[in-house]
């Protein structure tokens, strides 16, 4: 701001935070919100926002950027390609993951994810740790990590390469309680999607639509639980990412109704998509597997219901793409079983347009929590200071719809 000018003038707009609608205009100098209200002061430059609504810029707090798979496969994109398809959805913040495999040193993997990101990002972000390995100094390491301000910690219940045993998690635990972190986890019970792969594959069962029953509900259900107890014994606050079951909500409402600090959040492939869009020709749905997998327009109506009544607090991406070839899905041949395609979908550029459709444009429950799913909340929860809400003096991350 200079003099009486500030840097830019958002004006006649409709402001949306999570509490409040209401018309004013908005000023931004250096970089940050430095007014809310009418009749404000010149701009060096100026919008007119009249009959569009002023929100935060989305903070999408699951993503995977440039991130090497368990399976050794690359994401499609980079840090730069995944950042601009982000703005131009209208998130502003991502937080991605520095994925360590056996063997690694965590504090080299967040080095690298650090260095990679900070070559191509065009918005801001930080990470997750992904923790596969508790052997030598990565105990340490993640202590001092968090200390550095790396609050969040990923933790896999599946997968050959990446997941924990019980007695590894409760070490993880425990070591984040210590340093006042957040525990993430991917929960679905190894041994059940074991068991029912096999059965499929052994019965022929092999196209890509059969990958739903390869990961039954129960596998949520029972490793949901299993966690949310986990967060009870120890005191320490975990999110359970991508909750897709009725069963599964009704897990985190039971946890928090007997005070475990357990919070949770759901997807837009899992509002909007059941498994019956698997249902496709050939290999068309190898686009669509994801982990855990859609499920059913029953299950869609408890995850709606689980964020109005806030049993569930965040909507993110889970952006996790990977191109129909042979760098991606099709990296075991080109008609390859179900359980050897590669899980994920993008979704960083749409999940707000999506959101906001069903919520703001469909009504249902509309800006005010719109705004607080898809940036508040996530921001508040991951301790992104200046992020997720357009008061004066947090940071000038703005999306005009």
């Amino acid at each position: 701001m200079t003099g009486n000018t500030y840097d830019l003038v958002i004006r006649g707009g409709t402001i949306v935070s999570a509490q409040a609608t209401f018309e004013a205009d908005l000023a931004v100098a250096d970089g940050r919100v430095a007014a809310l209200g009418r009749g404000l002061g010149a701009g060096v430059e100026e919008i007119d926002a009249r009959g569009r609504l002023v929100m935060p810029g989305g903070v999408d707090t699951h993503c995977h950027i440039e991130q090497l798979s368990g399976a050794g496969l690359m994401n499609a994109d980079t840090f730069e390609s995944a950042t601009r398809s982000a703005a131009f959805g209208g998130t502003t913040t991502t937080v991605s993951f520095a994925a360590q495999h056996p063997g690694m040193r965590i504090a080299d993997v967040m080095a690298d994810y650090a260095a990679c990101a900070t070559r191509g990002a065009l918005i801001d972000h930080a990470y997750h740790m992904i923790v596969a390995d508790i052997s030598g100094e990565n105990l340490a390491d993640i202590s001092r990590l968090v200390g550095e301000g790396h609050r969040s910690i990923k933790i896999f219940t599946t997968y050959d390469k990446v997941r924990l045993d019980d007695l590894s998690i409760l070490k993880v635990l425990e070591t984040a309680r210590a340093r006042g972190a957040l525990v993430c986890f991917h929960a679905e019970n190894d041994g059940l999607i074991r068991w029912a792969t096999e059965r499929l594959l052994a019965a022929g069962d092999t196209a890509p639509r059969f990958h739903a029953l390869s990961h039954p509900r129960l596998a949520e259900i029972e490793a949901l639980e299993r966690i949310c107890r986990f967060s009870e014994a120890t005191g320490q606050p975990v999110m359970l990412f991508h909750v897709s079951t009725r069963e599964g909500v009704e897990i985190v409402r039971a946890a928090r109704g007997r005070g475990a600090p357990v919070w949770a959040e759901t997807c837009p492939h899992y509002l909007f998509m059941t498994e019956d869009d698997l249902d496709r020709p050939g290999m068309e749905a190898a686009a669509l597997l994801c982990s855990p997998p859609q499920r059913q327009a029953a299950d869609q109506e408890a995850l709606w219901r689980g964020l109005a009544l806030g049993d569930l607090q965040l909507v993110t991406s889970d952006h996790a793409p990977y191109r129909m070839d042979a760098s991606g899905k099709f990296a075991n041949g080109e008609a390859p079983p179900f359980n050897r395609i590669a899980n994920g979908m993008p979704g960083l550029e749409l999940r707000l347009p999506l959101m906001f459709d069903a919520m703001v444009v469909g009504g249902r429950l509309g800006a005010e929590k719109f705004v607080e799913l898809t940036a508040t909340a996530p921001a508040a929860l991951f301790g992104l200071a200046g992020k997720g809400r357009l008061d004066p003096g947090y940071d000038a991350d703005i999306a005009i719809w």
